[in-house]
């Protein structure tokens, strides 16, 4: 069974989606339906942008989930038999099982975007990479300084075995880190991004999303999703709506999810959109999973 597979933020890189733009009809219309939903010439940031305004998440989510569903209606043997997507990358997921159209998963990605940003704001906040330390030994340090401190700190992108992201408030991250690493782990590094991402922090940007997603159609899907929130097959619209506005706030269960999908059958990845993060990722899980890129 082939399993395809979209990233999150973090695989942006300038340049992104300009060789299909340029080489493909399709994509050309597509990218440029995105700039009039949009309102502004995405595609020019994209194309042309530098570091500094890609990393922006009102620019980097739409521009990820554009690359990779583009570049999704380009193949030629598209016919997935499951799909998920990283964080982010389950909106683009959910448009290549026709859970969403194009047209309202672009607007959800934006809202989602605008609203976490606005989340950032209110709560500074931040995140940091664990390595080589035991799941369950993060998980009894993020919560023992939650219940002794009283600061946010929360497992919350579990992506491979010896790879967790942490996330919460900036103090609570700091004494994390030295925590971690006086537990054993390799390194506990904080990450450059602008916020607490699948945290209870990001609840201001939850609640705006819900409202977005509550009002968006979502259709019988020709394919199962393996959702971030449980990292089970899920087919159900209503499910599948409340497990994605849960997102926002719960972890990222990468690993779990890619252990499920091998589970279920996969037989090789396919890895659609920038960058090959994911295929890292999945080999890191299982070193026998054949994962490639499209």
């Amino acid at each position: 069974m082939k399993a395809y597979v979209f990233p999150g933020q973090g695989s942006q890189f300038s340049g992104m989606g300009k060789e299909l733009y340029d080489g493909n009809s399709t994509a050309k219309s597509l990218f440029e339906k995105a700039n009039d939903i949009l309102g502004f010439r995405i595609t020019d940031v994209m194309f042309d942008g530098t570091d500094e305004e890609l990393r922006q998440t009102k620019i980097t989510q739409p521009a990820i989930f554009l690359h990779s569903v583009v570049l999704a209606h380009t193949l030629a043997d598209f016919k997935p038999d499951m799909v998920a997507g990283h964080s982010l990358g389950e909106f683009s997921a959910l448009v290549a099982n026709k859970t969403l159209s194009f047209d309202d998963a672009l607007k959800l990605v934006y809202k989602r975007a605008m609203a976490m940003q606005k989340a950032c704001e209110i709560n500074p906040s931040t995140m940091a990479a664990v390595l080589n330390l035991d799941d369950k030994i993060v998980e009894e340090v993020c919560a023992s300084i939650t219940r002794e401190t009283g600061e946010v700190v929360v497992a919350a992108n579990y992506n491979c075995p010896g790879q967790l992201v942490i996330s919460g408030s900036i103090k609570g991250i700091e004494i994390a880190c030295e925590k971690m690493k006086a537990a054993g782990a390799k390194r506990a590094l904080v990450l450059p991004v602008g916020g607490a991402f699948h945290s209870p922090l990001m609840e201001p940007a939850r609640a705006e999303l819900a409202e977005a997603i509550n009002q968006t159609n979502f259709s019988a899907p020709i394919c199962a999703v393996y959702q971030n929130v449980t990292a089970k097959a899920v087919t159900k619209p209503d499910e599948i709506k409340k497990n994605l506005i849960a997102q926002l706030t719960a972890p990222v269960r990468w690993t779990q999810t890619v252990e499920q999908m091998l589970a279920d059958g996969a037989t090789n990845f396919v890895e659609v959109g920038p960058g090959k993060v994911l295929q890292g990722l999945i080999k890191k899980v299982n070193k026998d999973a054949e994962a490639i890129s499209a």
